[in-house]
């Protein structure tokens, strides 16, 4: 019989979260031939990472996944034979209490957040028992060394960036509508949350040296930067130059596409979870603007993932790197000069995150390891 799985998503950051979600799916679907059904609350956000989505439908079939809009006022359904629980999210009361009945209770785990923190390794795969009913759920963690649960990666992804050609990087231009390069650009994807120093950012990018093409999806930041140079969202072109500087807004991509994005261009600035992840599979220079949370907590996750990203790195190279993230993230101010001396790391970088990448793909994928654990407690 073909096993049954359930995902339930709620979405807090817009994308991260079901970009996750939605990969993880996919990849059980495609890969392993499970029957997924996927839950989510915001069918709108998701729509916009998958356009194949009808933010209206309270149930469709979308790439051979069930996806369902979770409602508050929930009605209850037959448990899937294992349960995902993405990020903490809550299941629905009804749901859980539905669990008790099959004469085999359903492998319930809580499937955590990405830390490169050193503890994760201990929590990963602890039980949780439920305070009140007798269930238990079993935490698993994300992350980027042995002992955890290890990262989204395809069975064919790598194959595909090692194939992706210069000639297959205009292809892609062209089809999204944007310039072929310019002899000496630096080409940018930029990624990140509404509180990232862009301003800062456009002024060092505006003087480069070389000319700079910077490409921004829709959404807050984009809004900003219009700001930046007077310009009210619906009064301005979706292309602005300034100097050296160009910069470019474009619609939302679908993950397939922006993934070839991350390899189309030279340096990626990525946010949160789900694109932080795909960058380091990119291989090429990369920085992350974490998710903010309160007292500043984020800095000792960013710091826990710079400890490992940077150990194999030349002194001057770690540096460099920590400086521009560091100033990224809000722990000191973002100047020309260390842009550019970030900037001034990128052969290099391109080799380390290579060498990074390979390190990471000597660990099973996370698909696959829960894929493992789940078939071990059925």
């Amino acid at each position: 019989m073909r096993q049954h799985w359930d995902i339930f998503c709620t979405v807090v950051d817009n994308f991260g979260d079901i970009g996750v979600c939605w990969r993880l799916a996919k990849q059980l679907a495609h890969e392993h031939r499970k029957t997924v059904r996927l839950w989510i609350d915001d069918l709108a956000s998701f729509s916009r990472i998958s356009p194949d989505i009808d933010p209206t439908a309270k149930r469709q079939f979308v790439q051979g996944i069930e996806i369902f809009l979770w409602q508050t006022a929930f009605r209850a359904v037959e448990p899937a034979d294992v349960v995902i629980e993405a990020f903490a999210c809550e299941l629905p009361e009804a749901y859980v209490l539905a669990m008790l009945q099959p004469t085999r209770q359903p492998v319930w785990i809580n499937l955590e957040y990405l830390s490169a923190e050193p503890w994760v390794g201990q929590y990963h795969g602890l039980p949780s028992p439920h305070p009140r009913l007798p269930l238990t759920k079993t935490f698993f963690f994300p992350g980027f060394v042995p002992g955890t649960g290890g990262l989204l990666r395809e069975k064919n992804l790598m194959a595909q960036r090692l194939a992706f050609t210069n000639a297959d990087e205009q292809a892609f231009w062209r089809d999204k509508n944007l310039p072929q390069r310019n002899a000496g650009e630096l080409r940018i994807s930029l990624f990140g949350y509404d509180n990232a120093p862009v301003d800062n950012l456009i002024a060092a990018l505006s003087i480069s040296t070389a000319p700079v093409f910077l490409i921004v999806p829709m959404g807050k930041l984009a809004k900003r930067i219009l700001s930046l140079f007077g310009c009210a969202t619906s009064q301005c072109a979706a292309s602005i130059t300034h100097e050296r500087l160009t910069v470019r807004i474009i619609p939302f991509m679908s993950q397939m596409e922006y993934d070839r994005l991350l390899w189309s261009c030279d340096v990626n600035f990525v946010r949160g979870e789900d694109s932080f992840v795909r960058t380091q599979w990119a291989g090429k220079p990369f920085v992350w603007n974490i998710y903010p949370q309160h007292d500043t907590a984020h800095w000792k996750k960013l710091d826990a993932f710079l400890d490992l990203y940077t150990t194999d790195m030349p002194q001057a190279m770690a540096a460099a790197v920590r400086a521009m993230w560091s100033c990224w993230n809000g722990k000191a101010v973002l100047n020309t000069s260390i842009w550019m001396n970030f900037l001034s790391m990128q052969e290099s970088l391109m080799q380390h995150n290579r060498n990074w990448s390979n390190r990471l793909m000597k660990q099973d994928d996370l698909a696959s390891n829960l894929v493992r654990f789940a078939e071990n407690k059925l």
